[in-house]
């Protein structure tokens, strides 16, 4: 496997198949780690699964909650975990997060930006994902890129001639989703401007969901060729709802979400690259 980074939010995969390749990705998004809400059982659950399948991960943003900072009006101190109570509260989640991680530092390959990162860049001058991306890196191994809100995975197969490719663009997400639509009206928004997407992956709001779109196209020997286009929402690992008695989620009027994150899994079969999407939630 070849990593190139083209630019700061693009990078390319190039991968060597064979008969009986395969190759998984975990996409996962909002984290949320340093949340008492975060769970981390199931977190550690999936890496564990990334380390047996010599998968790589792709995380599209909030890794970190970061709300619970002296002068943020969102602090609520029954969700700061008591082994981050000091005054270096973000320097503090970053060196737990390094810490913990690094045994599977070499299977982060993405780190996108979410709403929650780029509060904190705003408001308290520290780039929280760029420490961890900066940490993980001194790992053995390790080759992580920190992406942007959006940017493009380019996945690229070969086998002597052979050549093809698959195209992911992320969005870190916005808005509230809907209790009604689940933020699933997205995807006719999306498909007016990203173009040769064969993934559209998109978090923040909670929300799991696998929408297939199928499209058409003109290619460059002029014939009519169709193709899918898997548009995701990748959910989140924080337990938001609880037990519904309090909190700001439950007394805004959502619901519970399920937990988890959605495996890709790319493979090789007569002279074709199929993949396979599947939900992993609680």
């Amino acid at each position: 496997m070849e990593i190139k980074h083209n630019s700061r939010n693009v990078m390319t995969i190039s991968m060597d198949v064979k008969a009986g390749w395969e190759q998984w990705f975990l996409l996962s998004s909002d984290r949320h780690w340093d949340s008492v809400k975060c769970d981390r059982k199931l977190m550690f659950q999936h890496l564990k699964q990334v380390k047996e399948r010599n998968a790589y991960i792709l995380d599209t943003g909030d890794f970190f909650d970061m709300m619970q900072g002296r002068y943020d009006p969102r602090k609520s101190y029954s969700e700061l975990r008591p082994e981050y109570v000091m005054d270096d509260y973000l320097g503090a989640i970053s060196r737990d997060a390094v810490k913990q991680l690094k045994p599977y530092a070499d299977r982060f390959l993405l780190l996108g930006r979410g709403n929650h990162d780029q509060a904190v860049k705003k408001h308290n001058s520290i780039d929280v994902m760029s420490l961890l991306a900066a940490g993980l890196n001194r790992q053995p191994g390790a080759n992580v890129q920190l992406g942007g809100y959006s940017g493009w995975v380019r996945f690229q197969f070969r086998r002597g001639k052979f050549r093809i490719r698959k195209q992911l663009y992320y969005f870190h997400g916005s808005g509230g989703g809907g209790e009604v639509t689940r933020g699933v009206i997205r995807t006719n928004r999306m498909a007016v401007y990203v173009e040769n997407a064969d993934f559209v992956i998109t978090g923040h709001t909670h929300d799991f969901w696998d929408v297939p779109i199928k499209k058409m196209r003109l290619n460059n020997k002029g014939n009519i060729e169709s193709y899918n286009c898997r548009y995701l929402n990748l959910g989140t690992y924080s337990n938001d709802y609880g037990d519904g008695f309090e909190d700001w989620w439950v007394e805004s009027g959502k619901s519970p979400r399920p937990r988890g994150a959605i495996w890709l899994r790319f493979h090789y079969i007569n002279d074709m690259i199929k993949n396979d999407i599947i939900l992993d939630i609680d």
